[in-house]
């Protein structure tokens, strides 16, 4: 079958907006998911917020909910065919930057907004400049490695050490309970060979998250971990409080010396999103080979510009870097997946992915019972994403290096970067790696890119 255009929409510059309802269709499976997953996880930095940043509840869910809307903007105005969500793996190293660095809420969203407005900076040169691609070429294998590795040991040493009293300790249980089903469902290769033999199995992998939090929600109140105080009705999340707290137009833009700090942490975030760009492309290609009936843009410098414009704006008006990244690799996967299936599932990528965030997403910041529901499980929801992150950053990392001297290092980097301050720690690699291995940079880090 002849490759068709790309689903239609309305195009301004290299962007396409596509109105759901009217370019894309509802997709029931991927909107019960946004539904509830994304609630979840996308609620999970309320506990940070509420703690470290001089937010109520309601006001931390109000700069949640920009979060999301930038988020489902990827996808809606933007017209990117990724499951966009955060550069994960970097939040660790930002939140040990920003709380260990700065004493106060004000100087706190001061120093978010450096890194967003850094960051957004650095991806439009790349992008204008296509140096994105020579950049991540240029890098040796055993310094990514490192970086990796040391945002794995930054989000496990947050979890068991840093805020343990706050959240682990508070609901060992629950938490404990969580992490282990979805690490599980997850990783695990006994697992994912019962997947392969179970249809209920699998498709209870496919909830992602779910199944962990469902759990943490039924044996949490019986330990006593958990209290639910569901209340009905609707919220109206008051977004000028936040903001008034959160944004530099009210409270103070960043200092210099704020935003020379923020340099290193830009570049290492760049270093994780582009990893996830290239898993990304590599699951949509292995989509496009079985479906031949719909075309899909994958174009570098379009999505660089839309990081640019949505960490930019995030900066201004909500910061909290990284929440804006290109891809949340989980979703992403569950969503091509069943695209895959053919267009009796799902008629067009874009309909997953929308039907995933836009009509899932911002449901959740106006119905006061799931909020409510999910506020006490906020804290192992935090946990949980910072353990995931940490597992997979630590194996994938451990599987870049290619002897014991490359090995060795990765390992002193990553502690180099959990440790010490972020030029510091990047300092430390770039020479560890120049004295104990070389330069040793692979010759296609990128495989198949066009």
């Amino acid at each position: 079958m002849a490759e068709r255009p790309e689903l239609a929409g309305w195009r301004w510059g290299p962007f396409t907006l596509r109105v759901p309802f009217y370019h894309t269709r509802l997709c029931w499976s991927e909107f019960l998911q946004g539904l509830f997953v994304s609630a979840a996880t996308g609620l999970a930095l309320i506990p940070v917020m509420t703690a470290f940043f001089g937010l109520s509840f309601e006001e931390a869910v109000a700069l949640s909910m920009i979060h999301a809307s930038l988020i489902a903007s990827a996808v809606i105005v933007f017209g990117e065919p990724y499951a966009g969500g955060w550069i994960t793996p970097a939040l660790p190293l930002i939140l040990a930057f920003v709380i260990g660095g700065y004493d106060d809420p004000s100087s706190r969203f001061q120093a978010m907004t450096a890194l967003s407005l850094v960051f957004a900076s650095l991806v439009l040169m790349l992008g204008i400049t296509g140096l994105g691609r020579r950049f991540i070429i240029w890098l040796p294998d055993t310094l990514k490695a490192g970086i990796i590795l040391g945002a794995s040991i930054a989000a496990l040493k947050r979890v068991f050490v840093d805020d343990a009293e706050r959240f682990l300790l508070e609901q060992p249980i629950a938490t404990g309970l969580a992490c282990a089903i979805c690490l599980i469902f997850t990783f695990s290769v006994p697992m994912q060979k019962l997947k392969a033999r179970s249809r209920f199995f699998f498709i209870l992998g496919a909830l992602g998250l779910l199944p962990g939090f469902l759990a943490a929600a039924i044996i949490g109140p019986l330990v006593g971990e958990v209290s639910f105080d569901i209340q009905w009705g609707f919220v109206v999340p008051p977004l000028g409080e936040a903001l008034a707290k959160a944004s530099p137009l009210v409270n103070g833009w960043p200092s210099r010396e704020m935003i020379i700090q923020s340099i290193p942490l830009a570049l290492i975030a760049y270093i994780i999103l582009f990893g996830d760009l290239v898993t990304g492309n590599e699951v949509l290609r292995e989509g496009l080979k079985v479906r031949k009936d719909e075309h899909i843009d994958i174009n570098l410098n379009r999505t660089h510009f839309s990081l640019s414009i949505r960490n930019a704006i995030m900066g201004i008006v909500a910061p909290f870097f990284p929440t804006q990244g290109a891809v949340w690799t989980g979703v992403h996967v569950i969503v091509v997946q069943r695209w895959k299936q053919g267009p009796k599932s799902m008629n067009s990528l874009h309909s997953g992915l929308a039907s995933y965030y836009l009509m899932g997403l911002p449901f959740i910041y106006f119905l006061l019972p799931l909020l409510t529901g999910l506020k006490p499980l906020l804290g192992v929801a935090l946990s949980l994403t910072l353990v995931l992150t940490g597992f997979a950053c630590a194996y994938i990392a451990m599987s870049i290096p290619r002897d014991n001297a490359s090995r060795g290092t990765v390992v002193l980097i990553g502690a180099a970067l959990a440790f010490f301050e972020p030029w510091q720690g990047l300092l430390l690699g770039v020479v560890a790696t120049l004295a104990l291995v070389g330069w040793d940079r692979s010759p296609d880090p990128i495989p198949h890119d066009e």
